[in-house]
């Protein structure tokens, strides 16, 4: 399924025109660091499958520092205006549901945040979001 069959169907799903929609295998990773959903090489690409943007990989995977209950998340971009930048940077839970995210100023940031992870226990994801190259997501297993 692509990318927009799968936002379409989300949509439908959201607005309550159909009812839920389950796609086996689409909400997690199997096991830390091997991606086996469609997510990977699909919506969100990863070191070990960058997909269409192999050569591109090192300038867009986000990189987690844990220091206890915090994570620093940065993106070795750079922000080029609104020409190509990194647009966001998002944290999801093991099971791949939102938990904080932090939107870039392209004019004025950098690709870096921060956020308090206590509360999280067994692992997270950290989404960097390119405004030309896709999303990109690491995982940090605790």
């Amino acid at each position: 399924m692509d990318r927009r069959s799968i936002l379409r169907l989300s949509a439908a799903a959201g607005a309550g025109l159909i009812g839920p929609v389950f796609i086996p295998g689409l909400s997690r990773a199997d096991r830390f660091g091997e991606f086996q959903t469609p997510f990977a090489g699909g919506l969100f690409y990863t070191k070990d499958r960058p997909g269409r943007w192999a050569k591109k990989a090192a300038g867009h995977l986000p990189i987690i520092e844990r220091r206890g209950d915090r994570i620093r998340v940065v993106t070795r971009h750079p922000m080029q205006g609104y020409k190509h930048y990194i647009v966001k940077h998002m944290i999801l839970d093991e099971n791949f549901h939102y938990v904080r995210e932090k939107v870039f100023d392209p004019g004025v940031d950098k690709p870096v945040s921060e956020y308090d992870i206590s509360g999280l226990k067994r692992e997270l994801y950290a989404i960097s979001m390119c405004n030309l190259h896709d999303t990109w997501v690491s995982p940090l297993k605790f």
